[in-house]
């Protein structure tokens, strides 16, 4: 899954492609790179990032779904019904829902649905995320979730564990390191950890500044790599070509399989919600 944020304040690539042309135009050199699905998000969720209003996701994102839409499978990341919506009218096949409250919407449109973990709101999940035992009430709440969604008629349901979204480093390195008992768990997993915040801190000495994002390229291939060994199913990601490299390299046949930008299943669902 290549990352597509039409967004000025994205912790990475905020304002490279706020314009829908650029967008669209990165989104394409993503699915050349091998991209399966291309995500596409009009509102940051970095930790302390403000709301956006409705309309002006609207704006944002639409062109870019459609844009898209033609050339691969098109997910959109919001948390507002209208947006997903709007963009399942428009081509997009799966919400990437960090609020766990568009089950219906995707039902409604036929489409996918990622349950993702999330303690708090992005602008305060990670002032003090506290767990008796984070790994156990992550995998709880994701099995509780993806089990809604179906009762709810969703027939495509992936997990994701929320990585940086609620939880300290220890937190996220916990787990990473039960990635393969998330998978056990018998729904596909999707994973997110692309540039973030928690790699630029493991890869400096204790009491160093954390590297920037430019810099937390090679922590975020050792995590990929990590996650496809312990089974995940699909990778939110940056860097596209990079990873696809890196996961030819360790075996994973499925890497680069979207090379000839087919849609994937489910393209052209319509929303009724």
């Amino acid at each position: 899954m290549g990352v597509v944020n039409v967004t000025p304040d994205s912790f990475f690539d905020g304002g490279r492609y706020f314009d829908a042309d650029a967008a669209v135009a990165h989104g394409l050199q993503l699915v050349s790179e091998g991209a399966d699905l291309v995500d596409v998000g009009g509102e940051s969720t970095r930790p302390g990032a403000s709301p956006v209003g409705e309309e002006e996701e609207l704006r944002r994102v639409l062109p870019v779904v459609e844009g898209l839409a033609s050339h691969v499978r098109v997910s959109i990341d919001t948390t507002k019904a209208a947006v997903a919506r709007a963009a399942l009218e428009r081509g997009a096949t799966l919400l990437n829902d960090e609020s766990n409250a568009l089950a219906q919407c995707a039902a409604a449109g036929g489409a996918g649905l990622v349950v993702m973990h999330m303690r708090g709101q992005p602008t305060d999940m990670q002032g003090d995320p506290r767990y008796d035992d984070v790994v156990g009430e992550v995998h709880s709440a994701l099995v509780e979730g993806a089990e809604r969604a179906r009762h709810r008629g969703v027939e495509e349901v992936y997990v994701d564990p929320g990585i940086g979204f609620g939880k300290t480093v220890a937190h996220n390195l916990a787990l990473l390191r039960a990635l393969p008992e998330l998978v056990a768990l018998g729904v596909p997993v999707l994973l997110g950890v692309s540039r973030k915040s928690f790699i630029g801190r493991m890869l400096v000495a204790p009491g160093e500044p954390p590297l920037p994002p430019d810099a937390r390229l090679e922590g975020s291939l050792a995590v990929a790599v990590w996650a496809a060994a312990a089974g995940v199913a699909m990778l939110r990601v940056h860097d596209v070509r990079a990873t696809v490299q890196a996961l030819r390299l360790v075996g994973d046949p499925g890497a680069g399989a979207g090379e000839d930008g087919a849609a994937g299943p489910g393209a052209g669902a319509r929303a009724r919600c």
